[in-house]
């Protein structure tokens, strides 16, 4: 028996033993979070079995067999439909589990001899149970797509590091991740994405036949943050209305979250049409362009949009600050008082502006920066200052998480470059051991 498949049979037997005798309703919380964790032990754990098994299936009905390949032998157009049928899946979700094996499974040469895998880091982590198959797929369709431009070993060592920080997260925020690493690893190539989503912009809007108003659209990251920043501050400003309503006892039901985008367009809409608004204040509408004052003079490296989670490449940064026009900032410089001490309660703007450089946006789940807050570390009633070291974006939700459960936030060293941990209560972790947090967990990081 393979190590893999024993790991699986191990997982499987784990899983049985933690089974309630009765019903899962209804039982204890700790075991609730034991069956879950051994769920997806146990389904990574298959998901290696299953790309093992399809691309071998792939590999004995290869077009060339004709009338000899398996699928066809079994009554099935192609390996991708026979794999579907026998799973009960998508055709689409079969050939990700084809893709997978083939580019995790040691190649056979037309010499008859073996040779590695095309991702061999990747493959030791699905065969290990430490990677699902749709992150190793993100992966591999990432690398595969840089491999024209970018030199062999540094695709190796991007593998290894992706594969390292992709354990333990989900799809949309490992998304990220493969957004930033290409960016990194491809510099050239984010101008031409950047002309493509140009190209594919659009706006529509029609009547439609029940007299409702239909709307649609696409924009490029950097015209599509003026709209993203601006709605999210107006809905995030909503929701705190809300939530501070519902403290006092006299708050509705919160609305959708579409339904306020909707209204926060059309509050826009109505504002310019003159209808008598007065401007408000939005923290967080303000849209933010990060770049190194090296990269933006030399015009090389790529710059990032705060709450966008495509880089953009200089010439974009450069034509943003042209527009919208440059404020320096230099960290520590005498312009902005970034730490206050005692003196006040709330972070100010600049502050903000300072630990978001860190953090990127809430430290707990990744929100943007308009739907964060800066939070105290030590409580203000506890005598904590509201300085740089003692602050880090939290969304509402993980501040009262953080809090409710013990969690604890720690941040190793001044500046904004330094690593943010979150280290759960013991209940959760008994060791206590920190988990990455911030921009630490999105952030692509190059092995050493």
């Amino acid at each position: 028996m393979s190590s893999s498949l024993a790991s699986l049979t191990d997982a499987v037997a784990a899983l049985g033993a933690a089974w309630p005798d009765g019903a899962v309703e209804g039982c204890a919380a700790g075991r609730l979070v034991e069956l879950n964790r051994l769920l997806g032990q146990a389904r990574r754990l298959l998901d290696a079995a299953a790309v093992q098994v399809a691309s071998e299936v792939a590999r004995q009905s290869r077009p060339e067999l004709g009338a000899d390949s398996l699928a066809k032998r079994q009554g099935h157009r192609n390996a991708t439909i026979m794999i579907a049928t026998t799973l009960g899946t998508s055709t689409a979700e079969a050939a990700k589990l084809v893709e997978v094996g083939e580019a995790t499974a040691p190649r056979l040469l037309l010499s008859g001899e073996a040779a590695p895998a095309r991702h061999p880091h990747v493959g030791l982590a699905v065969r290990a149970g430490r990677l699902g198959r749709d992150a190793a797929a993100a992966i591999i369709t990432l690398l595969d797509s840089l491999g024209a431009r970018v030199p062999f070993d540094v695709l190796d060592d991007a593998e290894q590091a992706l594969v390292e920080q992709a354990v333990g997260l989900d799809l949309q925020m490992l998304r990220r991740v493969l957004l930033r690493a290409e960016a990194h690893l491809d510099p050239d190539g984010v101008e031409p994405k950047e002309e493509d989503l140009r190209a594919r912009t659009f706006f529509s809007i029609r009547q439609e036949r029940d007299g409702a108003i239909s709307v649609k659209g696409l924009f490029d990251p950097a015209r599509g943050a003026v709209l993203l920043s601006l709605i999210e501050a107006m809905v995030t400003a909503e929701l705190h209305a809300q939530r501070d309503k519902e403290s006092k006892g006299n708050g509705l039901p919160p609305r959708p979250i579409p339904m306020m985008q909707a209204d926060a367009l059309l509050s826009v809409l109505e504002h310019y049409l003159g209808c008598g608004h007065t401007d408000r204040s939005l923290p967080g509408a303000t849209v933010i362009v990060r770049v190194t004052l090296e990269d933006l003079q030399a015009g090389t490296g790529v710059g990032t949009i705060d709450g966008v989670d495509q880089p953009v490449c200089i010439s974009t940064v450069r034509r943003m600050a042209a527009v919208g026009g440059v404020i320096p900032w230099v960290m520590g410089g005498g312009s902005e008082i970034l730490d206050w001490g005692r003196a006040k309660r709330l972070f100010t703007p600049a502050q903000k502006r300072a630990i978001t450089t860190r953090d990127g946006g809430c430290i707990g789940c990744g929100a943007p920066p308009g739907r964060s807050r800066v939070h105290h570390l030590t409580w203000w009633k506890h005598h904590g200052p509201t300085d740089l070291h003692n602050g880090c974006l939290l969304c509402d939700s993980c501040h009262h998480l953080i809090h409710d459960q013990g969690w604890d936030v720690q941040i190793d060293g001044p500046g904004t470059t330094a690593p943010v941990w979150l280290i759960p209560p013991r209940h959760i972790d008994p060791s206590r051991t920190p988990r990455p947090a911030a921009r630490r967990r999105y952030d692509y990081t190059p092995a050493a």
